[in-house]
């Protein structure tokens, strides 16, 4: 036997495991497990890491899974690229369009999904959708209400109880800041923050942070953070911390649970879970694309390096920017002064394109303590066009905009922390 075939004979449990959890019909999942074994005993070679087998047998595994709901999808003529574009949640870089709305559908029946799709999302009509579907214009009524109520009672978010607050830390509305490029070279910091959270992995550590949009410069939600006891996913040792976020416009509030690590030279998110309808849910990062897609970083989620230094592949010219052929799209692009809260700050600023989605960009100001002073997030003009209906240009004509390898960019909302408060 070679190595190979050791391999995956050691890992074949949890790939039966994985599949079967995935894909309720047996003979099909059986199916998906055959090719999964075929596709890596043909690929084995592009695997240059065999510590990571695992994670990328499991990765092969989920594509699989994809790929056939995608099959089951064009039956019922639902585009699952669809929904997903319009299915928004948190990830590392704050609102993305990924899973919470295509999670609580997987939920449903195939007849909820699909009556749901064609009303919500094609924006047809319920005699059209009498039509296509060949069925009494009084069945797709009452079709079309037990979805909503089923949508409903599985949809994550909670209201807050009566007694249960949050306390917030951070002003209502942003104060005004000033930018101010300096003159100076840049200076290599040590960043042991998590992205998305601005929190570091290690116990007794919290903050508060809080995202304001743009021009109002009203908060539109805060988050507190804790790092509450130590943790272990797949054996790998981490810390678990606790985010309450509360939505400031609908007083609702959602609670999750991540396990990150912090190693001498990178931070990393291991884990993340949260309630549905009385169920905790986990996603690790063995989860390939569903945790990779919100949560995870680098090749084989190797995380972010903590060792920031300037390393050229990302060129700054005032608001006009250009990258490089990198994969890796994050890079320090300046020195700056920032002014905010009464208060100067000799930063940084680390730019993150497109890494997460080419759509997305992400200025970080840093200071010598490696701490978040100022996050901006930047749209690309057309990122989620389907789901606003509108360019970027035309729903905030006021912000300030980037121009990336030609394409613009427009500022959405900013985050800032109780570091600074």
């Amino acid at each position: 036997m070679n190595e190979f075939e050791k391999l995956l004979q050691e890992n074949m449990v949890p790939l039966q495991r994985y599949v079967k959890f995935k894909v309720n019909n047996q003979q099909d999942a059986e199916d998906i497990i055959q090719d999964v074994c075929l596709t890596a005993a043909i690929k084995k070679d592009s695997l240059k890491n065999l510590l990571a087998f695992k994670a990328w047998l499991i990765g092969i595994a989920s594509h699989k899974c994809n790929d056939y709901y995608r099959r089951k999808a064009k039956e019922m003529s639902i585009s699952l690229e669809s929904l997903a574009e319009s299915a928004f949640s948190m990830g590392r870089v704050g609102i993305t369009e990924q899973s919470i709305v295509h999670d609580t559908l997987d939920a449903l029946g195939d007849k909820e999904k699909q009556i749901l799709y064609l009303y919500f999302f094609k924006d047809m009509s319920q005699e059209d959708i009498s039509k296509q579907l060949a069925v009494p214009i009084g069945t797709v009524k009452s079709r079309l209400h037990y979805a909503k109520e089923k949508f409903k009672k599985h949809y994550p978010y909670k209201k807050i109880v009566k007694g249960e607050t949050i306390m917030k830390k951070l002003p209502e509305y942003l104060p005004e800041y000033r930018i101010e490029k300096s003159e100076l070279a840049p200076f290599d910091v040590k960043s042991e923050e998590l992205m998305g959270l601005c929190i570091i992995p290690r116990l007794d550590e919290k903050v508060t942070w809080g995202s304001y949009d743009m021009p109002s410069r009203r908060m539109k939600d805060y988050t507190d953070a804790s790092v509450i006891a130590k943790a272990e996913v797949h054996g790998i040792e981490g810390v678990e911390i606790m985010a309450k976020q509360c939505d400031c416009r609908s007083n609702k509030t959602t609670e999750r649970h991540f396990v990150a690590q912090l190693t001498d030279s990178y931070c990393r998110y291991l884990a993340e879970s949260h309630t549905e309808k009385g169920v905790r849910k986990y996603f690790t990062f063995l989860d390939s694309e569903i945790f990779m897609n919100n949560w995870g970083f680098g090749k084989d989620n190797c995380g972010y390096e903590t060792d920031i230094t300037l390393r050229g592949i990302i060129n700054r010219k005032d608001n006009n920017i250009t990258v490089g052929g990198n994969d890796e799209m994050v890079d320090i692009v300046g020195r700056y002064t920032v002014t905010i809260n009464d208060k100067t700050y000799d930063t940084i600023c680390v730019m993150d394109i497109g890494h997460f989605n080419n759509r997305i960009a992400i200025e970080q100001y840093l200071d010598k303590n490696g701490r978040t002073i100022l996050w901006r997030r930047f749209n690309r003009n057309d990122w989620a066009n389907k789901r606003y209906g509108q360019l970027w240009t035309e729903m905030l004509p006021q912000n300030e905009r980037l121009i990336i390898n030609g394409e613009t960019y427009v500022h959405w909302y900013d985050c800032v922390t109780d570091y600074i408060f």
